[in-house]
């Protein structure tokens, strides 16, 4: 073997073991190094997995999981990116976060919504509102905005968030 087909093979070993370190967290895809596109999908067991790894909570009022009942919390079809963000949101918080709202049919319809994978909901803890309201920039009507430009919507009974992206994942 030659020592530039030597090099090469060394190069791709590397390669396969950075790629082995992306680790997944049971099911979970979450990247160890480069955040994902908003367009990768997780199912619901991926993200559970993810969030669960996270110490991250989630609560269905109609104690289920089906996307497409109302009454439960579904994270079918959701994007990576968001549990990413709310993985971050837990991360540099330091606060409890309860997911009260995922994917499910329900929700309001538009491109970045539940449904599309954008948004999650959670429910109030002063921690968190006190780490929303003062960390991230008030931008009006109940709203804030993060450095990453993460809309969080305090709707009253939960938190509304929005991830265009992870937040610095």
């Amino acid at each position: 073997m030659t020592h530039l087909t030597a090099s090469r093979s060394r190069f791709v070993r590397r390669l396969g073991a950075a790629i082995g370190s992306v680790l997944l967290a049971g099911a979970s895809v979450v990247a160890a190094t480069t955040p994902a596109s908003a367009v990768d999908k997780m199912t619901h067991s991926q993200a559970t997995a993810a969030l669960s790894s996270s110490g991250i909570t989630w609560s269905s009022s109609g104690n289920c999981s089906d996307r497409y009942n109302s009454t439960c919390t579904s994270f079918d079809q959701v994007n990576v990116a968001t549990i990413q963000g709310i993985q971050t949101l837990k991360s540099a918080s330091g606060c409890s976060i309860n997911v009260t709202g995922g994917t499910e049919t329900g929700h309001a319809d538009g491109t970045y919504t539940h449904w599309n994978g954008y948004k999650l909901d959670i429910s109030k803890y002063s921690c968190i509102g006190s780490y929303i309201t003062n960390t991230f920039t008030y931008i009006g009507g109940s709203k804030w905005r993060s450095g990453a430009g993460n809309i969080y919507y305090d709707e009253v009974s939960h938190w509304d968030i929005t991830y265009y992206n992870c937040g610095g994942c």
